[in-house]
């Protein structure tokens, strides 16, 4: 083991126990090996890993929960900060803006700020670590109402190349404010974000799971009532092939099914309309077919985090991601061909996330990526059980990509994006050009350099 001057962090290597620790990722088909790792829960142990990496001749690379490791560039020759910074999430209730360390998860962030009645625009699960979640857009549950969850960021700590902690926001460093935001990361260590919360009193949450026969009804209700939505409502849709595991309840692992989740948001005491919005999405759907489980249901914020029923542990997974324009019969068709019932997909989940209302309005404060000009969101994805089915996942994944062509915008959200190899793209040549300047001022040696996305710098 490596020491580092008086501090008491140190640099594990592999073999160590620390090592494996800080290299803990939450896809285990895409392990991080890097050639030194820390868990940094101070700002010093944060330098000290900049200055052990410098004087190695390494490059410095960031995670926290790992759960985007299969779509990170290969950590050879690097060290890798596992960021699990200390201190509680703060609430400033007035303000309603919340503090928070980086390597906090989002569960704690909704659980901090729900005696205030204020609420996040956290992802769906609550084991996702914040600030990734952040950086690289963030689509919530609460998204049609209060948009990309980046645009929530109000200030960012973070340690640059030179050891120096900055406290950025849009008046103290607006171009690498703005740059951090969605511009690909590569910039330096954040430790910790300022976001903003939003008035939450009651939401009507959960999830309706059909038999996939009736998928074709239901996909044309869930999609018709898509167009004109209220905003207060964000819904997902997923054809589910699940596994008959323990924790699985026996009704979705009897076969396919399809399930319509969401959330409808009630900024006031008063759930009149949320109720009637809530009705007006699922009494159409439940008169198609009575579900075989339904867990929709008038309840406190924080049941967000467990609608979609996530994975809370650490599982292999492959998977592929598209934003798509406005399917029509026509993309509906195509998506139930390549990943419906009949169709082999060997995905356990494919699914297709509501977008517009405010994700698609652009944000006059708003950084690197501010909006989504697309009508849902695509993901799919399985467990790569054994190489043939690895394969096959690989396979399948490009058939589906081939079927809906047609409506594939050529963007993604960097947080959607499962593996290194898919197509990805969410800014513009433009806008890389003017993230690359700020890369090149905050971090000129390209100490960073292999934090940054795919296509979001003209270095690569």
């Amino acid at each position: 083991m490596t020491m580092l001057g008086e501090q008491d962090t140190s640099i594990s290597l592999p073999g160590d126990a620390a090592y494996d620790v800080a290299t803990q990722v939450f896809n285990l088909a895409a392990p991080a090996r890097p050639v030194a790792a820390v868990t940094a829960h101070t700002i010093d142990q944060v330098r000290n890993a900049i200055r052990y990496a410098e004087s190695e001749g390494l490059q410095v690379r960031v995670h926290a929960t790992g759960h985007a490791s299969a779509a990170t560039r290969p950590m050879d020759g690097a060290v890798l900060i596992r960021t699990e910074l200390g201190g509680a999430v703060e609430i400033d209730a007035r303000s309603r803006v919340a503090r928070v360390p980086a390597g906090t998860r989002w569960g704690a962030v909704a659980e901090a700020g729900a005696p205030y009645g204020l609420a996040a625009p956290h992802g769906s699960s609550p084991t996702v670590g914040v600030v990734g979640f952040l950086l690289r857009g963030g689509l919530s549950p609460y998204g049609r109402q209060v948009g990309l969850a980046v645009n929530s960021v109000r200030a960012i700590e973070l340690v640059t190349a030179d050891g120096e902690l900055r406290r950025v926001d849009a008046s103290s460093d607006p171009q690498l404010f703005w740059a951090l935001r969605g511009g690909g990361g590569g910039f330096g260590v954040v430790t910790a974000v300022e976001i903003e919360l939003f008035p939450a009193a009651k939401v009507i949450t959960g999830a309706a799971y059909w038999p996939a026969v009736h998928a074709e009804r239901l996909l044309s209700v869930w999609r018709r009532w898509t167009l004109d939505a209220p905003r207060e409502v964000t819904t997902s849709l997923r054809v589910m092939n699940l596994p008959p595991l323990p924790d699985v309840p026996p009704a979705l692992a009897a076969g396919p099914v399809l399930s319509v989740d969401g959330a409808v948001l009630s900024t006031t005491d008063d759930v009149t309309v949320a109720r009637r919005y809530a009705e007006d999405l699922l009494g159409p759907l439940r008169a198609v077919a009575e579900p075989v489980m339904d867990t929709w249901e008038l309840t406190t914020p924080a049941a967000v985090l467990h609608a979609h029923m996530d994975p809370s542990d650490p599982v292999p997974f492959h998977g592929d991601h598209m934003l798509l324009s406005e399917i029509g019969d026509d993309g509906a068709a195509e998506f139930l061909r390549v990943v419906g019932e009949g169709s082999g997909s060997p995905l356990i989940v494919a699914g297709l996330r509501q977008l517009g209302g405010a994700f698609s309005v652009p944000d006059p404060a708003g950084g690197a990526l501010d909006h989504l000009d697309a009508r849902y969101s695509y993901a799919g994805s399985g467990v790569p059980f054994d190489p043939d089915v690895a394969r096959a996942l690989v396979d399948h994944c490009a058939k589906v990509r081939a079927a809906l062509e047609p409506w594939d915008t050529g963007r993604t959200v960097p947080s959607f994006v499962e593996r290194l190899e898919q197509p990805q793209r969410h800014l513009s040549p433009e806008q890389v050009e003017a993230v690359d300047r700020v890369r090149a001022r905050v971090d000129p040696s390209g100490r960073f350099r292999g934090d940054i996305a795919p296509n979001a710098s003209a270095i690569f």
